[in-house]
């Protein structure tokens, strides 16, 4: 029904979790997606860019058939779940939360398209959510969002604690003042850095992970993914959002503390599905990974 084209870095591609087991290492497998914007369909077969390619029901069967191939699944997103499609329009994000629900999403941040009807709105889709929102660079206090959206979320992947989160885009410019008033804009790499270090630090998680609605690259000195892994520390992936971007593979940044951080990005409208796989030791040091993008389409199979 649907299928995959992948690419991979790292170790062999998705090593049994069996045998690692008996080799002492855990495995933690981290699936994610970004600016779906509400395409619920795949495109149509006459489309001149993605013909036949995404959909909801071929991202559910997908990660369907990975969680029952690996124990510890962890499923994100970087937002702009919301607005692009007459999906939206009708049922104002009910149906796009309902369908993430299904599929056992764990963990989303909010993109500046999510507040197209307002906080409000938000809220009122809420119940349709089995899903935590994170955001750590946006004051709420003074907002509906100030009970829906936490800093961020701790998960436990069998013996592996994953801290998990988010930043987003100023909206200044992005979003009309009514629809995100009283709404905070905090500077993202400040806010990062002292959540990450809270998380690595204080929270000893074995990874942590950073649910991005900056963009990948943007003009000026503007906050960024490249920027934001170069100038924090204590992050292990940054899971990007925004620009749209399409990376077959993560790329790699010294952070500050001269450590490797991972950034990556699905495009946009659910045309690809990330998955990350981290691999740690007996004391949960990370030791290596795998990546891939798994491209949702009809003529071959997963």
């Amino acid at each position: 029904m649907f299928g995959t084209a992948a690419v991979m870095g790292g170790l062999e591609l998705f090593p049994n979790g069996e045998a690692l087991a008996k080799k002492g290492v855990s495995k933690l497998t981290v699936l994610y997606t970004n600016d779906t914007h509400s395409r619920i369909d795949p495109f149509p077969t006459n489309d001149p860019k993605f013909p036949d390619q995404g959909g909801f029901a071929r991202r559910a069967a997908a990660i369907k058939k990975i969680r029952s191939e690996e124990e510890q699944v962890l499923l994100l997103d970087a937002g702009d779940i919301f607005q692009g499609t007459p999906y939206f329009n009708m049922y104002e994000g009910e149906l796009e939360y309902k369908l993430m629900s299904a599929m056992g999403y764990d963990c989303v941040t909010i993109g500046n398209h999510d507040f197209d009807l307002g906080m409000e709105n938000i809220i009122k889709q809420k119940p349709y959510a089995s899903f935590d929102f994170v955001n750590a660079n946006y004051g709420l206090e003074d907002t509906p969002l100030s009970k829906v959206v936490k800093p961020y979320k701790i998960y436990y992947k069998g013996g592996i604690k994953i801290g998990v989160f988010g930043v987003g885009i100023e909206l200044a410019g992005l979003v009309p003042d009514k629809l995100c008033k009283n709404v905070q804009f905090f500077n993202p790499v400040v806010a990062a850095n002292d959540i990450a270090k809270t998380l690595k630090q204080e929270e000893k998680c074995d990874v942590v992970i950073c649910l991005s609605h900056l963009g990948y690259k943007s003009e000026g000195n503007k906050p960024n993914d490249i920027i934001l892994g170069e100038q924090t520390g204590n992050i292990d992936l940054i899971i990007g959002g925004h620009t749209h971007t399409f990376l077959e593979l993560p790329t790699e940044k010294a952070d500050l503390n001269k450590k490797m951080v991972h950034i990556t990005q699905v495009g946009w409208a659910g045309i690809w599905l990330g998955r990350y796989d981290i691999y740690l030791s007996k004391n949960n040091n990370v030791k290596t990974n795998t990546s891939a993008s798994i491209q949702l389409m009809e003529r071959n199979r997963y």
